[in-house]
């Protein structure tokens, strides 16, 4: 397992530099800004990634925040395990996750829905009663124009922060109290956040208008930066992951 040990060590030394994060929180925002043009100049052809129904997008970027939970619970457990008092706190940074996830992907919903008509095909559209939300609409057969602020902008950039938060404690684990499952399982999470920047990469060329996905990068920034910048350096939180006491 010697080039397990190999892509932990890099990956765990990347990490451990909080300037390495906020580069990460960087390079999303450049990222929906430049994919956004090239978006506008149409000069990208057609792939496999610009199909909705492509593997990753169904499989993987549906249910992104079902896979960050999968990986990260047991990953905060295994580095956590020998202070229950530490690893119940540490455990309810994803309580506070999952709750600012549903709220920001119900608001979206709302504005999509508020901000929306309904466009049914004359052929369809006789005989039926005004479709006043995106349900009825495509159930109706018509296409819904609202305002649909990027959910995979979103959910995207805030998984893979958080992501990269829950894995800095890493580095300061020495191989003694390392073991095979730990390991894989961290090379599981770099795996998770390098499809993540791709897919972003896929949304910002191929989906989506122009703020639409600004938008939903900035929701994704924001409330990764006020918990894991701001909140959780408080007494009365969860906490930030394990630090050595000279880099508090």
């Amino acid at each position: 397992m010697a080039a397990v040990d190999v892509i932990v060590d890099n990956f765990a030394a990347l990490w451990s530099k909080p300037f390495n994060r906020v580069i990460l929180a960087q390079i999303f925002f450049a990222i929906s800004i430049l994919g956004s043009f090239v978006n506008w100049t149409q000069l990208v052809p057609e792939t496999y990634f610009s199909n909705r129904r492509n593997v990753v997008n169904m499989y993987f970027v549906k249910v992104s925040w079902g896979w960050s939970l999968l990986l990260l619970t047991p990953f905060i457990l295994f580095t956590s395990y020998k202070n229950l008092t530490f690893a119940l706190r540490r455990l309810s940074s994803l309580v506070v996750a999952t709750a600012i996830w549903y709220t920001i992907t119900k608001f979206f919903s709302y504005i999509n829905n508020a901000t929306g008509t309904c466009h049914v095909p004359e052929s369809e559209a006789m005989d039926q009663v005004p479709h006043d939300d995106i349900t009825s609409c495509r159930n109706a057969g018509g296409q819904w124009d609202g305002f649909a602020i990027s959910g995979h902008s979103f959910i995207l950039s805030y998984s893979a922060l958080i992501i990269a938060e829950e894995m800095a404690p890493m580095v300061h684990l020495v191989k003694k109290n390392r073991n095979t499952v730990l390991d894989l399982l961290y090379v599981s999470l770099n795996w998770i956040v390098i499809t993540w920047i791709w897919m972003f990469v896929c949304t910002s060329v191929y989906f989506h208008s122009f703020p639409e996905k600004l938008l939903g990068t900035v929701l994704g920034i924001v409330p990764w930066f006020v918990t894991y910048r701001i909140w959780y350096s408080m007494p009365f939180s969860p906490g930030l992951p394990y630090q050595p006491k000279e880099q508090r």
